[in-house]
Formats: C-alpha cells, sequence, structure tokens
C-alpha cells in the first residue's frame, strides 16, 4: 500500500474524463419517478423482516452565507426561524418511518450533513437527536459512527460540547481553501485560527475521528499557495482528508455563475496541484484511500481496506455498507436492499408532503439482476482496487470472461496502457491508474451510453 499511487502524467492525458463518483451504481442520473412511497414502504418491511441494521443520513439545507463553488442542496437564509418547521417537517418523517421498522435494528451510523447542520440552535440539535431516539435504536456507548458536517465558521467550544454530549463522536470540517484571496473568490472567508479552534475542541474532548475537505482547481489558487494549505492542515493532523476536484458547472449550479472563469487554474495547474498535493500526503503517512480519499494507516478505513471490508454508499467511503441507508429530509437518499429513493429536493414540496401526513419520495430505482452484478464489480473496483472474477461467478452464478465479453477489448486496452493487470481470473488497478480509478468502472456502466457526461466532473 505503501506505493498507492505511481504519478503517470501521460496516462492521465489519456483516461482523464468527465464521469460518475459511483456513491451508488446505477446512479442518481438513473433514477425515475415510476418509484414513490408505496416501493419504500414495501422496502422498509423488507429490511424489518431482515432485521438489517441501520444507517441514517439526515439533510439539513441552511447555510447562512453562500459559497459560490458550492453544488449542494441547500436554502441561504439568514433567518433561523426557518429552522423550526422543518425541524417538524423532519419529526413527521421519523414518526412515518420508524412506523415500518423494527425497535430491534440498531442505528450503526449517523450522519447530519447539509448545507451547515449547526444553523439549527443548540435547543434545536438537542429535539432532533432526542426524537431521533426516541424512535430509533441509537446506540449509548459511544460504539456507533455518528458524524456530523461542521462549518468552523459557525461552531465553538459551546458547540462542539454540546454535539459530544448527544452522541456524535466524528466531525468532518469544510475549509476548501485557506488563502485569503482565494476565499474572497469563492465568498468564504474562514481564518486558520477558526479551523484549529474546533479541531483542538474535537481532540479535547475526544472525537474518535476528524475529518477535513479540501478543494484544488478553485479561482486564484495556484500550485504554491495550495501546497501551503495542504501543509497547514497536514499540521492538524486530521484523521482522514478529501481532495476534491472542484468542477466548474455553472449551467447546473447557479451560484457558481459567480466565479469568474478567467480567475480558474488551467490544466497544467491543477494537475501540479494534485501531484503536489499527493506527495505531500504520502510523505506526512497518509494512505490514499481512493476517490479523492486519504487517511492515516489506523483509521477505520486504512483498516478495512487492508482487510476487503471498505464499501461506498451515498455518504462515501464505508465501514457500514451492509446496512440499510434511511435518507431523512429534503433531497435526502435512501438506499435499502435493492432499491434507491430521493425526497423532493424542493424544500416547499418536502414540507408540504409531510404537512399532509405524506412521506416526500419523489423518485429512485429499483436495481435489476443486471445492476447487482455490475454494482458489485465496481463496489470491488472502487473499494479494493482489484477483482477477483471468481468471487462474482459464484455470488451471481455466471462466467465473468462470458458475461463482460464486449467490454473485453477494452479492458485489454487498459491493460497495454498500464491502467490495470488483466488476466484471465482477475482485475488489478495499478499504482499508476488508481486515480484513475473511475475510468475503469465506467467500462461497466450500461448506462454511460445514454447520458452525456459533461454532467458529471471530471476524473482528475
Amino acid at each position: 500500500m505503501l506505493d498507492a499511487i505511481l504519478w503517470d502524467a501521460d496516462l492521465i492525458r489519456r483516461y482523464d474524463q468527465p464521469g460518475p463518483r459511483y456513491t451508488s451504481y446505477p446512479t442518481a442520473v438513473q433514477f425515475h419517478g415510476e418509484v414513490g412511497t408505496f416501493d419504500l414502504l414495501h422496502a422498509l418491511r423488507d429490511s424489518r423482516k431482515a432485521q438489517r441494521p441501520l444507517s441514517l443520513y439526515v439533510h439539513v439545507p441552511f447555510c447562512a452565507n453562500i459559497c459560490y463553488y458550492c453544488g449542494c442542496n441547500k436554502v441561504i437564509t439568514k433567518d433561523r426561524g426557518r429552522a423550526l418547521p422543518y425541524l417538524e417537517s423532519l419529526e413527521r418523517e421519523i414518526e412515518l418511518i420508524s412506523r415500518h421498522l423494527d425497535r430491534r435494528q440498531p442505528v450503526e451510523q449517523l450522519h447530519l450533513g447539509g448545507g451547515t447542520p449547526t444553523f439549527l440552535s443548540h435547543d434545536e440539535l438537542r429535539r432532533l437527536m432526542e426524537y431521533l431516539r426516541q424512535h430509533f435504536t441509537l446506540k449509548d456507548d459511544d460504539s456507533g459512527d455518528y458524524g456530523i458536517e461542521i462549518d468552523p465558521r459557525e461552531a465553538d467550544w459551546a458547540t462542539m460540547g454540546l454535539l459530544r454530549e448527544l452522541g456524535f463522536n466524528r466531525v468532518s470540517l469544510g475549509v476548501q481553501d485557506l488563502d485569503p484571496d482565494v476565499q474572497r473568490a469563492i465568498n468564504r472567508l474562514q481564518s486558520l485560527e477558526q479551523t484549529r479552534a474546533i479541531v483542538e475542541a474535537a481532540r479535547t474532548l475526544q472525537f474518535r475521528s476528524l475529518s477535513i475537505d479540501l478543494i484544488y482547481g478553485l479561482p486564484r489558487q495556484t500550485p504554491e499557495s495550495f501546497a501551503r494549505t495542504v501543509a497547514e492542515v497536514i499540521a492538524l493532523q486530521p484523521d482522514r482528508l478529501s481532495l476534491f476536484n472542484y468542477a466548474h458547472l455553472p449551467e447546473r449550479f447557479l451560484p457558481q455563475r459567480r466565479i469568474n472563469p478567467d480567475e480558474l487554474p488551467d490544466p497544467a495547474n491543477k494537475l501540479a496541484m494534485l501531484q503536489g498535493s499527493i506527495e505531500q500526503l504520502t510523505a506526512a503517512g497518509y494512505r490514499y484511500i481512493g476517490m479523492d480519499h486519504f487517511a492515516l494507516p489506523d483509521d477505520e478505513l486504512a483498516i478495512s481496506q487492508e482487510d476487503g471490508s471498505l464499501q461506498r454508499n451515498f455518504q462515501g467511503y464505508t465501514t457500514h455498507g451492509h446496512c440499510d441507508l434511511i435518507g431523512l429530509g429534503v433531497s435526502a437518499i435512501s438506499q435499502i436492499g435493492d432499491l434507491y429513493c430521493q425526497n423532493s429536493s424542493d424544500l416547499g414540496n418536502y414540507q408540504q408532503s409531510l404537512q399532509n401526513t405524506q412521506l416526500a419520495t419523489l423518485r429512485g430505482l429499483q436495481c435489476n439482476a443486471d445492476d447487482r452484478i455490475r454494482r458489485a464489480v465496481i463496489q470491488q473496483l472502487i473499494c479494493q482496487f482489484s477483482l477477483a472474477f471468481s468471487d462474482i461467478e459464484e455470488r451471481f452464478n455466471l462466467d465473468f470472461r462470458g458475461y463482460f465479453a464486449a467490454l473485453w477489448p477494452q479492458l485489454e486496452r487498459c491493460a497495454q496502457d498500464g491502467l490495470i493487470e488483466l488476466d484471465s481470473q482477475h482485475i488489478e488497478v495499478l499504482p499508476a491508474g488508481r486515480l484513475l480509478v473511475r475510468s475503469v468502472c465506467m467500462l461497466f456502466d450500461r448506462y454511460l451510453e445514454q447520458q452525456n457526461l459533461q454532467r458529471f466532473s471530471r476524473v482528475i
């Protein structure tokens, strides 16, 4: 694992292309309106019968300030009064969903995302967690994997103390870049001192894991300035670090129209930022997990990748992929067995549905047999960088080479280019190909031919 990445500029030029991030397969682009509340309730019943453990995701969409780069589902408002009606809708949803589950199904994982979850007041956060505990079986011994996304500008020691008291043991901090000039260009002024204060609070209060998010490719960034940001973040010693590629898609994300495209770094400088960051992180002892994610060797993600249990879902890399994922809140996505379903992304529609005591399920997808096979292949490649054909053959009772015969010439081309090692028994993503693993996964995606790839971010 020490040579997890080998930088090959020529290979990157040939295989860097837009493509899905595969937090699911099929991806959310394939969701359709023929999946609704009835399908969700049926899947919940199956989950209850199977007594599968649960992972809860709660989406809090509110932010007090807009970050120009952001592509998340959010509502920008300084009116804190908007939180209470939303909280009441969440409570109705929690109650409706929990009726169809069993209290013997433990919540192994909980995550509050956004938006900015700490937009909620301390009393509102207490109320939400109390309501979740009333309707689901949350763990009280700190053994659960309970995380929350934090904007360091919206939190302090008192907030961190409250979150620890409420049972959270993981925090993810949005930083993106520490250079003031870049911060002005993206409308996110956040000092190193603000970030360090939250990191110190998390350490003192014994949060189990601390993750920091960075973005390369933002306006006014240079390889030199971003290297300084990465060095400052490494000095904070987060357990995990995400290094995201900024995708400038102003036609899809309206806030990005406020970014001056002339200030974006050119492709050569973006590559230099990524290469330099990888070198810095590797020298500091971080391991490349995959898909922009790095972790220290003693982190659970690194350990689970070593033992082959790492998985991936809508919350990214996880050790809880065996859980049924219940999404709560506007735009939230659930994955229950072979069903994907998503709530309305419109806040008004979401709240109106729940005021009428109806779930806000708007669209989704039921996986078919082919989806399940390809999902298993993509999951294995993206989490382990290797695939033994026998695993798929035994699990799905098929001949791998025969089933994917049409792909074989493309796989052989990838092998000739040094992206993968290929023989009659397995695929191994080579160190030079690991940054490009999405490109390998895309070969197994039967829906891509129907899609406009420009809607996705580039691999690098």
